[in-house]
């Protein structure tokens, strides 16, 4: 029995390992991703856009692995938990990959498009708060840094604040028809940039149960908050 529950530890560090490494592939995704759109680089897009399949493959391993170990073993409170919060942010790292490639996938197709730099540079910082948000989300988890996970909410909301400008952005240009073009696909990247900070924020929950036992989501979702007022004074919906 000792022999099995020895087993069992080395295969959780083994598997934790295996989420970080999936954490850096990411992270490296993101980080190409936003030096094409930076660049309007497609050579750089179609790398990314490649470099997906390794994460989704580390991403399927992971879970298969996770999913055993629940089904042919009986893991005490604080291994479930750690199993459970694995699970979660195994998937939350793949979607952040996913984002990335929806980002190259967009700056690769408005390549031909004129750039709005204003638009360009908002863009370019929403990426990094992001690409630094996934980057503290884990270290958090590897330092098991309560502290530290909680400040990933205050570290989103510029990037939300950024996010919700985008829109008027875009249709100031509106009367360069390319240059609109440009702007609406920049604006669908911009969300994408918005959801990779969710991403990281859900990660940092995560990390909070992990070291709590108690799961509490750090933003109150059932008061979002509306992304474009501006629609409403115009008898507009947000939906």
């Amino acid at each position: 029995m000792r022999e099995i529950r020895r087993r069992f530890h080395e295969e959780l560090r083994a598997l934790e390992g295996d989420v970080q490494r999936t954490g850096t592939q990411a992270k490296l995704l993101l980080e190409r991703a936003l030096q094409a759109l930076a660049r309007g680089d497609p050579a750089i897009c179609d790398e990314v856009i490649r470099g997906d399949d390794e994460v989704d493959q580390l991403y399927l391993d992971v879970e298969r692995r996770i999913l055993d170990l629940f089904a042919l073993q009986t893991p005490v409170a604080s291994d479930l938990r750690l199993l459970t919060a694995l699970l979660h942010i195994n998937l939350h790292l793949e979607r952040i990959a996913d984002q990335a490639v929806n980002i190259a996938k967009i700056t690769k197709s408005a390549a031909s498009l004129p750039p709005n730099p204003t638009v360009l540079q908002h863009l370019e910082e929403m990426g990094a708060i992001a690409l630094g948000m996934v980057e503290t989300a884990m270290h958090a988890l590897a330092r098991r840094d309560l502290e530290l996970a909680r400040s990933l909410p205050e570290m989103d909301d510029p990037i939300d604040r950024l996010n919700r400008g985008m829109l008027q952005q875009v249709l100031a240009v509106s009367d360069d028809k390319q240059m609109l073009e440009w702007g609406i696909r920049m604006y669908v990247a911009s969300r994408q940039i918005e959801r990779i900070g969710d991403n990281a924020v859900d990660i940092a929950e995560q990390v909070a149960f992990l070291v709590t036992g108690q799961f509490r989501e750090f933003t109150d979702a059932s008061h979002p908050e509306i992304e474009h007022p501006e629609l409403l004074e115009h008898g507009g919906s947000p939906n």
